[in-house]
């Protein structure tokens, strides 16, 4: 299921499912959005596809039979394609979401999936290509560091600069804990910081956080 019109290859967004139903169904809704999408079943049939294409972004399933989505971003970094990638899975766990954030990743969205939310993703990922996957360095100033933070990373920012828990932060936003613990890693990765006092840290410096008003975390 691939599209035939001509399009630019820049704002392509290529969608990588196994699952038949919810490849048509992601290829529908950002098709309704006036996006240009290539769909596949496959890892093994994506790549093959970009051979002599030039990428945009990719919505990529974490477990796939074959090629699953992590050998599929390596092989990615092997041609140098520098291509913005969101994850998706229903059953990933922080340690594979850490893996891939690390290897570059642009986002990672639990299926099923806020339909407004992916929009959000794959939009900004066609704006803009972030500073770990260009290699330039994380930028310095909190403001700066602040603004490379997707909607979702912000709502949960705010709170764990504050010191609540992933599971009250997760109560707060009606998800789940798991979600949460996923996008503490990506906020964490985005701002260049190892520990959560270092996100207080950059809440402080950017004046967003009253020092004084912080309570006791996990």
């Amino acid at each position: 299921m691939q599209s035939d019109q001509p399009h630019s290859r820049s704002n392509t967004v290529y969608v990588v499912d196994d699952d038949a139903g919810m490849l048509e169904s992601t290829q529908w809704l950002l098709e309704s959005v006036g996006l240009q999408v290539e769909a596949f079943s496959d890892g093994r049939q994506f790549l093959e596809a970009l051979s002599d294409q030039q990428p945009g972004c990719v919505v990529l399933d974490i477990r796939m039979p074959g090629l699953g989505g992590l050998n599929v971003q390596e092989e990615l970094q092997k041609r140098q394609l520098d291509m913005p990638i969101i994850f998706v899975s229903g059953h990933a766990d922080v340690p594979i979401v850490v893996r891939a954030f690390k290897s570059g990743a642009f986002d990672f969205i639990e299926k099923p999936f806020n339909e407004q939310l992916l929009l959000d993703s794959v939009q900004q990922a066609l704006q803009e290509t972030p500073a770990e996957e260009t290699g330039a360095p994380a930028p310095s100033h909190p403001d700066a560091r602040l603004d490379t933070l997707t909607r979702r990373e912000r709502d949960v920012f705010l709170p764990l600069a504050q010191g609540y828990t992933s599971r009250e932060i997760a109560s707060q936003l009606n998800v789940s804990v798991k979600t949460i613990d996923l996008y503490r890693a990506r906020v964490m990765k985005r701002l260049g910081v190892q520990r959560l006092p270092d996100v207080t840290g950059v809440a402080i410096a950017a004046g967003l956080l009253d020092p004084l008003s912080l309570r006791d975390g996990d």
